[in-house]
């Protein structure tokens, strides 16, 4: 997938689909996970195709979770590093995300001089690693806010993302993006709006340039691994590089 967005000049960006790989089963096809049981081999292969299509090397993080960017400066990046966020503002290395419902963020200055990937739990998000990612990146860029441009990818959309209490707590019993279910045994759930989530901490931290591609990973079992909908599955990856 080519994100349709206001990229500028000089930055390329892409999202794996889950096919287009030689792993079976479960994982079918080009699942780019490691972690998830799948055969090393087959996911090193799903992996080689991946950067051939980007034509730059992505760099691969060790997703925890929480709200740590890794600045990529070059060749000496030690893979699998612990992080769900990184920003660049080298030539050929591609910030690199894995997803199965969670959101993908992407992100470039309006000059292309810098660019940065996020991984956006709601974990993530509530923690805020949107807008840490922001700050980081124009901070080593020297930029603002207002010169960022961010697309969201497919995660699980609102009909989808039913949640309990604690999710609602994090963010903010008042908040517009949850709708109310109750289940027929009476218990309270929310289906929550995750790149509704993202797009208003994205505004808040200053951002006003934001493309959302409203798909959802749970509802497309041919296009999209979920983790949500199969539980054992496989991985996409957004990645974004300076050309």
């Amino acid at each position: 997938m080519r994100p349709a967005w206001a990229a500028p000049p000089g930055v390329g960006a892409a999202m794996s689909l889950r096919e287009g790989g030689v792993s079976e089963g479960p994982y079918a096809s080009l699942n780019l996970g490691v972690a998830v049981g799948d055969d090393p081999e087959r996911v090193a292969e799903n992996r080689t195709r991946f950067a051939a299509a980007l034509v730059a090397r992505p760099v691969w993080l060790r997703q925890v979770h929480g709200v740590h960017v890794l600045r990529l400066a070059g060749d000496n990046e030690a893979a699998d590093s612990p992080a769900d966020a990184a920003w660049t503002d080298a030539r050929g290395l591609a910030c690199t995300v894995q997803v199965a419902d969670c959101l993908p963020v992407l992100f470039a200055l309006s000059d292309g001089r810098a660019v940065a990937a996020a991984h956006a739990g709601w974990r993530g998000l509530a923690a805020g690693v949107l807008e840490t990612t922001v700050a980081t990146m124009c901070r080593g860029a020297g930029a603002q806010p207002a010169d960022v441009r961010a697309w969201l990818g497919p995660c699980i959309g609102p009909r989808q993302f039913e949640v309990g209490a604690d999710v609602l707590e994090a963010f903010g019993r008042d908040s517009r993006r949850f709708v109310h279910r109750a289940r027929p045994d009476g218990s309270a759930r929310w289906l929550a709006d995750l790149q509704g989530l993202a797009q208003d901490r994205l505004a808040a931290a200053g951002v006003d340039t934001v493309t959302a591609t409203p798909a959802c990973t749970v509802e497309d079992a041919s296009a999209f691994f979920s983790f949500r909908r199969d539980g054992v599955t496989g991985r996409m990856a957004a990645a974004i590089w300076r050309l």
